[in-house]
């Protein structure tokens, strides 16, 4: 349930009606929005009278029941407006969200040894590219495959974060990582393996970084989005999601199927920022520029791109993976796309 402010409400009423609704075992949480100011009820609200509710202020413009099951996550939490997700990194503070411009985020896999990811943090920035993705833990299907360097790793991302001033996203496997992953990481990300680790991502919203949250590789749209329910009602607002491909009957051509029709769909259900992956949503490098693009032109706020200085060489993933020429010159594309939708960073357009 959501109670709407009038235009204009005074701070000091705003916390007396929040205050009101506390001692009726309810938990208010003020959102404050662009225009109005919407206060977000959590409890059992199954009672209430809509009606009834609407006299405790004349500054109260409506009172609406949230229909969907994950309340925080509903585009009707905040009455219709989208949110936004800001994250503090060395080169400034960056904006994921639907009134700002595109966010690229490229990196390898994996964070092999220093020269690479030293190399590769240095040609993105120069691309354009505002976070530094690589993974200190890597979730693999085969327990034989490279599982990652681990914390050793995480100094590396620290160091390419010193040299460089990107951003850092690295994802947490283990709720016993978290700390020192969090000190490294300034987006932490939630794999698609572990969408519905329900103790994790307790753990992760109860801390205070943004989190990436991957759509699970089975997961419907409904379930991803109870996943994110998960975070916000831990107490962290700052949630990202992110399509990554979703397993289908055919596996032949592309390693998953890039759902990017999931973008309109979710604008209509949620408030939080969207990123597309089609580096693991396609598999192979030869696709991710053009289902990039098309990302843009559909509405994402965001991109994941995987790049790697020798994909031949890679310890995982190379096959999908770009090599930073390659990502130079589709930064050149994108940025038409972009510009034509309005969402392209002026930054990076000069750099390109």
């Amino acid at each position: 349930m959501i109670v709407v402010m009038k235009v204009g409400s005074p701070e000091g009423e705003i916390a007396r009606i929040s205050e009101e609704l506390r001692k009726s075992g309810l938990t208010p949480e003020p959102i404050f929005g662009k225009h109005k100011v919407v206060i977000g009820l959590v409890g059992d609200t199954a009672d209430l009278d809509p009606l009834q509710m609407q006299e405790l202020s004349p500054w109260i413009e409506q009172v609406l029941r949230v229909e969907q099951p994950f309340k925080r996550a509903s585009i009707e939490y905040r009455h219709g407006e989208a949110s936004e997700v800001s994250v503090s990194t060395p080169n400034g503070v960056v904006h994921f969200g639907l009134q700002h411009p595109l966010v690229v985020v490229a990196g390898p896999c994996s964070v092999e040894n220093e020269e690479m990811i030293i190399e590769t943090a240095r040609r993105v920035k120069a691309a354009g590219a505002r976070f530094l993705r690589g993974g200190a833990y890597k979730p693999r299907t085969s327990p034989y495959a490279f599982q990652g360097h681990g914390e050793s790793a995480l100094e590396l991302l620290a160091a390419a974060r010193q040299e460089t001033g990107l951003g850092i996203i690295t994802e947490v496997m283990d709720a016993a990582e978290l700390d020192i992953i969090a000190e490294v990481a300034d987006v932490i990300q939630i794999g698609a393996r572990n969408m519905q680790n329900f103790s994790l991502l307790k753990k992760v919203g109860a801390q205070e970084k943004p989190v990436l949250l991957k759509r699970g590789m089975s997961a419907t749209v409904e379930d991803w989005l109870m996943a994110a329910e998960y975070v916000l009602a831990a107490g962290n607002p700052n949630v990202i999601l992110c399509e990554r491909g979703i397993r289908t009957f055919d596996r032949q051509y592309t390693r998953n199927t890039l759902d990017l029709a999931v973008v309109p769909v979710l604008r209509r259900l949620t408030h939080l920022p969207i990123m597309i992956d089609p580096s693991h949503g396609t598999g192979w490098a030869a696709y991710v520029p053009d289902t990039a693009k098309a990302a843009i032109a559909i509405g994402a706020d965001s991109l994941m791109i995987e790049v790697h200085p020798n994909p031949a060489k890679a310890l995982s993933d190379g096959p999908q993976s770009l090599t930073p020429d390659r990502f130079d010159s589709l930064m050149q594309e994108l940025s038409v796309v972009g510009k034509a939708m309005g969402r392209w960073p002026q930054a990076v357009a000069a750099v390109v």
